[in-house]
């Protein structure tokens, strides 16, 4: 059993390195900035019993992530953990500007050298809940709440998958591209078919459509109908062969492309920009395919989706079900900084910086 699935039932507390699956060279200071492996030397020479309360905050509006992963970084690495004194919010909090979110108590060369990891993975992690958290956020303000989908595979480095797709399950998405994004909090990656799939057919979507269907059939059925930059004509064809067993179509139309339909209808342009997958296009294919009985078969828009994007569509009321979104939810705009505020009981900080309490901060066992 996952440890998500007994964090959710109550048997555990926090995820702990079962789950996040360390670099053991993280002990080596590895991944530590030198100056840091270099203070804990000194320290350990000339302040050896010295006691600090370190703690972390950022500078926005946020949904925190990222505490589950710190705690089992501290017990897995620090010196004698559980003389740490560790107080922290949780995964999902919604953080206000300079909130502390972490304190660390103890000797600094215990634990010291974890810093810059502890505000990368804050950073990383708390900057795609956030993004996520406000696409999702967008995505329901007709008043019905819309899903996204989670489709950061392309726009990162593969190891980050995991990582991000848990962020992103925080953030509120909880349909995902791959199974590496669901490693962390379970399930498995969902997807119907890319544009590869339809060019192996010459660019026939209903032919590329019945292998699909004939190789996966328990899958809902969705085509992708922008192959041939002719939107409207190739949803008909598929919605046409496939009638009720046809779940949605996708329009991932470029945002340099005009769809053919524009060119066969010059008397709608001028108003307004006629690339991508546009607010008058998804109109156009909503009508098309209830004008025939089609008024069951869903429509999924990707391509260049941001929350403002998804919100100006939804203030139209675009006619989307399901949005699909990638590169903008990988935007690390969150930084976290970590202060030794504390020392010996007194406090003692740079200039600007001071202690700063927080009573939702809870003690770590």
């Amino acid at each position: 059993m996952k440890e998500i699935e007994l964090k959710l039932q109550g048997k555990i507390k926090r995820l702990t390195n079962k789950t996040f699956k360390f670099d053991e060279r993280v002990r080596e200071g590895w991944f530590s900035a030198v100056y840091f492996l270099k203070t804990r030397e000194i320290v350990q020479k000339h302040k050896p019993n010295n006691i600090v309360t370190m703690q972390f905050f950022q500078k926005t509006n946020a949904v925190l992530c990222g505490t589950d992963e710190v705690i089992a970084l501290i017990k897995t690495f620090a010196k004698d953990p559980d003389s740490l004194e560790i107080y922290s919010l949780k995964d999902g909090d919604k953080i206000k500007p300079f909130e502390t979110v972490l304190t660390i108590k103890g000797p600094y060369q215990y634990f010291g050298y974890l810093e810059g990891i502890i505000d990368g993975i804050f950073a990383r992690r708390t900057s795609v809940a956030t993004n996520v958290y406000n696409v999702v956020k967008s995505a329901r303000k007709s008043g019905r709440q819309k899903p996204v989908i989670f489709m950061g595979d392309r726009d990162d480095h593969f190891t980050q998958q995991s990582g991000d797709g848990y962020a992103a399950y925080i953030g509120g998405s909880k349909a995902q591209a791959t199974h590496a994004m669901h490693e962390w909090w379970g399930k498995k990656g969902m997807g119907t078919m890319p544009h590869a799939l339809i060019q192996l057919f010459e660019g026939d979507v209903v032919a590329a459509t019945h292998a699909y269907k004939d190789t996966f059939p328990e899958d809902d059925l969705m085509a992708l109908v922008d192959y041939n930059n002719d939107v409207i004509t190739d949803a008909l064809r598929v919605a046409r062969e496939f009638g009720e067993e046809l779940k949605g179509v996708r329009v991932d139309t470029s945002r340099t492309m005009v769809d053919q339909y524009f060119c066969r209808n010059p008397k709608v342009m001028g108003s307004f920009d006629p690339r991508g997958a546009n607010p008058e296009l998804i109109f156009a294919l909503r009508q098309a395919l209830d004008e025939e009985g089609f008024n069951h078969v869903n429509i999924i828009a990707t391509g260049g989706f941001t929350a403002q994007r998804i919100a100006e569509y939804e203030d139209l009321n675009v006619p989307v079900d399901i949005y699909g979104v990638g590169s903008s939810l990988l935007k690390i705009n969150i930084g976290f900084t970590g202060d030794n505020v504390i020392l010996n009981g007194k406090d003692e900080a740079k200039a600007g910086r001071r202690y700063r309490e927080n009573p939702n901060l809870e003690l770590v066992e």
